[in-house]
């Protein structure tokens, strides 16, 4: 059987962070208990942006189809068009106001309360 190397001896410049274990063995350690930092969920609080900007474009558009500042050959469209806009923009908000506040460290708000799409 062949004779095992050491692998440390091969890695010059390891990245693997050690620490020393306290002299009590009670089966813990402080490390364990630390928050690692938070991990941003980017492609959520994109598709956030992408709803918000669709939703308020709806929204928009609807709101000059009511008022009748753009013609309209059939008024009973004019309204799910603003529904639907209202239904694509809430969410769109909720989340890219609760990713404003976690970067600003407002107490309560983490990026953790944003779904993450990464599964």
């Amino acid at each position: 059987m062949p004779a095992r190397s050491s692998v440390t001896s091969g890695i010059p410049n390891s990245k693997v962070k050690y620490s020393k274990l306290a002299d009590s063995d009670d089966g813990y350690i402080d490390l364990q208990f630390k928050k690692s930092p938070p991990k941003v969920p980017y492609k959520a609080i994109a598709l956030a942006t992408v709803l918000f900007l669709i939703g308020s474009l709806l929204i928009i558009i609807g709101v000059l189809l009511i008022t009748e500042y753009i013609e309209v050959a059939h008024s009973d469209r004019t309204v799910p068009v603003l529904i639907i806009g209202v239904l694509v923009f809430l969410p769109g908000f909720y989340h890219l106001r609760i990713a404003y506040y976690a970067s600003k460290g407002y107490h309560g708000y983490s990026y953790e309360d944003i779904p993450d799409f990464d599964d």
